[in-house]
């Protein structure tokens, strides 16, 4: 029998792997065997999440890396290629909006400032992160690209819902950058595909982290809105990261997987 979700000897590098969704798939892909590479700009939050991990130092690794900047980028992978075989996947998870965190963005008086910001934070700093790991990911047997996307790249918001939320509501920005990162996806499989490197989209749908979760009322609203009637927990996109990451995705290459509950079905 093949061991298709094996990741023994895989060196995975996950961007934004110490936040809510990220340190989750880490997490995953440890379990199954990987070695893997959280690259962020925090090694505080990193120690914080990670502080015990029984794979820390051995096969649970932080590497500096400012996704806004391609030097970064290019010497994070880099520095990792000096120390491992090779690169064997590249997960884009991370992004940046901006104020949005700290102010929220009203989608008619949001600026060209917060824009361009937002729009560099989640679809250009994958690009920059795809175009820095050719060079060393094509070297591996395996090369597996995975960029996380967004249900609201795919449908608008219920805005029925945030009528009553507003401060939760997303910028116009991010959907729209996360409809980009799907399509960037398709490119890339398209233009690398000869080359035996894949490259998929994760879309994930309503995971509320943090405060949002506290809010009873809204995390209602949206589980009505699933199949399921629920919201989705880490765990619950855990496992896409290890399929695409695993032999057991090697002929499937330019798609995109939702994990959303099935909220975009209807």
């Amino acid at each position: 029998m093949v061991h298709t979700f094996d990741l023994t000897g895989k060196v995975i590098l996950l961007t934004g792997g110490y936040g809510y969704l990220g340190a989750a798939a880490a997490e995953s892909l440890l379990h199954h065997g990987g070695t893997v590479y959280i690259l962020g700009r925090s090694e505080e939050k990193f120690q914080k999440v990670f502080d015990g991990h029984s794979a820390l130092g051995s096969r649970l690794h932080y590497q500096y890396c400012d996704i806004s900047s391609t030097h970064s980028i290019e010497e994070a992978f880099e520095e990792i290629s000096t120390l491992e075989r090779s690169i064997d996947v590249l997960i884009n998870n991370a992004f940046y909006l901006g104020s949005f965190y700290k102010d929220g963005l009203d989608p008619i008086t949001i600026t060209d400032e917060e824009w361009h910001t937002g729009i560099d934070g989640t679809l250009s700093s994958v690009f920059r992160c795809i175009r820095g790991v050719i060079p060393h990911i094509e070297k591996s047997d395996s090369p597996r690209i995975i960029n996380v996307a967004s249900f609201f790249g795919i449908v608008a918001p219920d805005f029925d819902v945030y009528k009553e939320f507003p401060e939760l509501l997303n910028p116009p920005h991010y959907g729209t950058a996360k409809a980009g990162v799907v399509q960037l996806t398709k490119y890339y499989a398209s233009y690398l595909g000869e080359r035996g490197i894949t490259v998929n989209t994760i879309t994930p749908g309503p995971y509320p982290s943090g405060a949002v979760r506290e809010n009873e009322k809204f995390v209602e609203m949206i589980s009505k809105r699933t199949l399921l009637k629920r919201i989705g927990e880490p765990e619950d996109l855990a496992g896409a990261f290890v399929f695409l990451a695993s032999d057991a995705s090697g002929f499937m290459t330019g798609q995109n997987i939702i994990v959303d509950g099935g909220w975009t079905t209807t």
